[in-house]
């Protein structure tokens, strides 16, 4: 009897090597590894919480269970823009935690040689681009590509753990 040839995690993470899910947020183009992300949904309702960080606008519940959501425009010190019907939450796993990621809109899952992927350019200035893993030349444009385990410090990750928790009991 043949063995069926089950992928091992090893297998999964070589298909899964070089693509990125990419989002809209005005005219930057920014991508995630797509080993990093577990779903995308439409905008849902957002439930706030006291004493987040104005970019933690709260949490939803998707289909019974509890994530934190976070804008992107706002965490990038974007202006505000009203959510349409384009609109998407990113749902990531960042640590065994998952997290909504609001975004203007989802483009499409690229795959990016590593030849053509570069170091971020060092801007000595700030920590904006501390969430910048890598930068993707893609022809022309460029496309920025999201390091998903530093958009949160350990103090907000904790913070995020601890809200959830006590509303996923109550």
């Amino acid at each position: 009897m043949a063995q069926e040839h089950m992928p091992k995690e090893t297998d999964q993470e070589d298909i899964q090597k070089g693509k990125f899910l990419t989002f809209c947020m005005g005219k930057e183009l920014y991508g995630i590894e797509i080993r990093c992300v577990t779903e995308i949904v439409g905008v849902q309702p957002v439930t706030e919480i006291p004493e987040f960080p104005p970019y933690l606008r709260g949490i939803i519940n998707l289909r019974g269970k509890i994530y934190p959501v976070m804008d992107m425009r706002l965490r990038f010190k974007r202006p505000v823009r009203e959510y349409d019907d384009r609109t998407c939450i990113i749902v990531v796993d960042i640590e065994n935690a998952h997290i909504g990621l609001i975004v203007d809109s989802v483009s499409e899952v690229l795959t990016l040689p590593e030849s053509e992927i570069v170091s971020p350019p060092e801007t000595g200035r700030g920590n904006g681009s501390r969430y910048i893993q890598a930068v993707g030349k893609l022809g022309q444009e460029v496309v920025l590509l999201l390091d998903c385990e530093k958009l949160l410090t350990e103090d907000e990750f904790e913070h995020l753990n601890t809200a959830c928790m006590s509303e996923q009991e109550a």
